[in-house]
């Protein structure tokens, strides 16, 4: 597969297969995810590779998340395991993070880095046919989600990546045209 292909066809896969996800097909994910594009050659990317404990360690987390708009015990704790359970469950789970530099606009162009080797990752997992999921949002920067992931002081979670080999076909969601959005200047 070229890579216009690859750029036009990776889709967000929320559904997998049990197939595990070898270490040698992760390593060479992150080969690749350390290619990007990185200002200054900071390099200020971090890779962790969530196990069955750990993914279950942050699923209980994202559940009790979701558990805490629950009124009703019984059902709260039904649904932080629930989903607890679907995050240990998962072939295999990739977290991104940064080194948290003093300076804010280094902070920003490594986050700008980050997020570049994750797409590397994503756009490379879908040529060997598996699919990816990221996740971002404010979890990232809940204390108990950091313990869970190990996480230390001084690093910022950018996203976590899911990586399965699908379990059926994502379908494309429309996107604005490119026309729709650029401005030509003189």
């Amino acid at each position: 597969m070229d890579i216009l292909e690859a750029i036009r066809t990776r889709r967000s896969i929320r559904t997998f297969t049990d197939r595990p996800v070898t270490r040698d097909e992760i390593e060479r994910l992150l080969d690749v995810a350390v290619q990007g594009p990185n200002h200054r050659m900071t390099q200020p990317w971090h890779f962790y590779i969530l196990g069955p404990v750990a993914r279950r360690a942050y699923g209980e987390v994202l559940g009790s998340r979701k558990a805490g708009k629950v009124e009703d015990p019984v059902a709260a704790r039904a649904v932080m395991e629930k989903v607890a359970a679907a995050e240990a469950a998962l072939p295999a789970v990739i977290v991104v993070s940064i080194t948290q530099n003093e300076n804010p606009e280094i902070r920003e162009e490594d986050y700008a880095a980050a997020m570049m080797g994750a797409q590397n990752l994503m756009l490379a997992a879908h040529g060997m046919g598996l699919g990816t999921h990221l996740k971002t949002g404010t979890v990232m920067n809940d204390p108990r989600a950091r313990a869970a992931l190990g996480i230390p002081e001084g690093e910022r979670v950018v996203a976590t990546l899911q990586l399965g080999e699908p379990a059926g076909e994502a379908e494309a969601k429309p996107r604005r045209a490119a026309k729709d959005v650029t401005t030509w200047l003189p």
